[in-house]
């Protein structure tokens, strides 16, 4: 690591918890990146005390002491987190070509900003490729010595790519929904039909603007329209440090996902020999994680009802 030097700019996306920001920001200060580019909403009114928190949140970005250039996108607003991320990166992809994007409770690895820069580089060009995540949810199982996977999922809790991938796919209102959906288009981009019955579930209710808050949905889709697939480390990048927090938007209570330690990346990196998705590592995944997606949010719906009872 000591050769390393970090070129890529990294986009910071934070909002009132200037705790974990100030965790992730230690990290990004330790890989000194050349260019900062920072995304914040604006507190909520109604919130008490959450202006001070947002402004304290603010405060630690000015402690950037190396040779860096700080851009800033600040809503004085709040846009809520579907709108304020999605429009957030938007903004990232109008001043670079290439980005590296952790959000304030993503707590990397030092060995995750160096993984993200050598696979910009090597995928630059190839639009198989959308993105390159630092997660990994497949608690140490492998299946050969590569350093990385290739996979039909997103995984955005410290990710990376490119302008053209996120400019020329990313719709927030899932416009091209119904033709997928007439066209029966869906089982040919997942595998089973479970999981098809969830993911149109999922699709529709966002397209019917019944699920309000989310984004991330919306890049898997365009990533599965546009046929590419995401890089994985073999190993885990980032741990996510927002779990069951009362400020929390959608980790309010503790999971598998929450914490997972992370373990360095050994370079120089072995590259896989067959760009083929590790279905039996997506199969995994499905099974204990994103299955489970509709039965978190019920638990955390009730959670948040029973909390506003108690409060009254």
């Amino acid at each position: 690591m000591s050769n390393f030097k970090l070129i890529t700019p990294v986009a910071f996306i934070i909002f009132n918890r200037p705790d974990t920001t100030e965790l992730v920001f230690a990290e990004i200060a330790k890989a000194k990146p050349p260019k900062l580019l920072v995304v914040a909403d604006g507190a909520r009114p109604n919130k008490i005390g959450e202006a001070e928190k947002v402004a304290a949140t603010r405060a630690i970005i000015q402690r950037v002491d190396w040779d860096c250039e700080v851009l800033t996108n600040y809503s004085e607003v709040n846009l809520g987190c579907k709108v304020r991320v999605s429009s957030g990166i938007d903004w990232v992809f109008e001043q670079v070509e290439e980005a590296i994007i952790l959000e304030d409770d993503c707590l990397p690895d030092p060995t995750f900003f160096r993984f993200c820069q050598e696979m910009l580089e090597c995928y630059r060009d190839d639009q198989r490729i959308g993105m390159i995540s630092g997660d990994n949810f497949q608690f140490g199982q492998t299946r050969n010595n590569d350093s990385y996977y290739f996979s039909k999922y997103v995984h955005i809790w410290g990710w990376a790519t490119w302008h053209d991938r996120w400019q020329n796919s990313y719709d927030i209102e899932l416009k091209k929904w119904p033709v997928v959906r007439d066209g029966d288009w869906l089982k040919d981009m997942v595998v089973t039909k479970d999981e098809m019955s969830y993911w149109a579930k999922v699709y529709q209710r966002i397209y019917d603007r019944r699920i309000a808050s989310c984004w991330d949905y919306q890049w898997v889709f365009a990533n599965w329209v546009e046929s590419r697939k995401s890089v994985v480390p073999s190993v885990n990048l980032i741990s996510n440090i927002g779990f069951a927090r009362e400020d929390a938007t959608h980790t309010t209570i503790i999971t598998d996902e929450a914490n997972i330690p992370t373990c360095p990346m050994i370079f120089p990196l072995l590259h896989p020999s067959l760009m083929v998705v590790n279905q039996k590592a997506d199969e995994f995944e499905y099974r204990k994680f994103i299955s489970q997606t509709i039965y978190r949010r019920i638990l955390n719906k009730v959670k948040r009802i029973l909390k506003s009872l108690v409060q009254t």
